[in-house]
């Protein structure tokens, strides 16, 4: 019923945004130098790597500068990247995503290799599940960005407090998934993204 629920849900949705995409694609492109979509490895359902995409939020080359993003006014990020980030709109292309099976619409969010390969046994437990755009960690870490901006070690601040803290809602969401969890988990991401327009 999920996996129903993600290829209806991302479907509709590309159809119905096809437009607004097709503009946020076309201001990346236009106003830097790069391309319009950004693709990254990440860690999948049973440990598999698949590539995540965005709209590109950042300046070519940007991720040998290091693969967390500091406050939102890191100045590797461009104007309409800002924009994108903010507004969490730079997710959008991971419909496809969803689509093609890598991701779900609800579930923990994909990390990178260098991270994954930190997990404890008992944290591994998060990749019995499709990862998804959104989910309890998300919603709750949504300024993520601007917490790590005050750290006087934002690595180091990610690895022992952030991530550890993020991987125990993520874990509950295992626990407890559910359709209904999925539902209130998307009306609650729809509040808080557009709820500042």
């Amino acid at each position: 019923m999920k996996r129903a629920f993600d290829i209806v849900f991302a479907l509709t949705l590309l159809v119905l945004l096809s437009p607004l995409l097709l503009v946020f694609a076309s201001a990346v492109a236009l106003t830097s130098p790069g391309g319009a979509f950004f693709r990254q490895q990440r860690v999948g359902r049973g440990g598999r790597p698949f590539r995540l995409l965005k709209f590109r939020t950042m300046r070519p080359g940007s991720e040998a500068q290091g693969q967390l993003t500091i406050g939102g006014r890191d100045p590797r990020i461009t104007r309409v990247g800002y924009v994108l980030r903010k507004t969490k709109l730079d997710e959008l292309p991971q419909l496809w995503n969803v689509l093609a099976g890598d991701m779900s619409v609800v579930g923990p969010r994909p990390e990178v290799p260098k991270y994954v390969a930190l997990y404890t046994a008992e944290q591994r437990a998060v990749l019995s599940v499709r990862p998804g755009i959104t989910g309890m960690a998300s919603l709750d870490y949504i300024d993520e960005n601007e917490l790590l901006a005050r750290a006087a070690d934002p690595e180091k601040a990610y690895i022992e407090k952030v991530m550890p803290a993020k991987l125990a809602l993520d874990l509950r969401y295992v626990r407890e998934r559910s359709l209904a969890l999925d539902l209130r988990i998307i009306a609650v991401t729809v509040r808080k993204v557009f709820g500042g327009f």
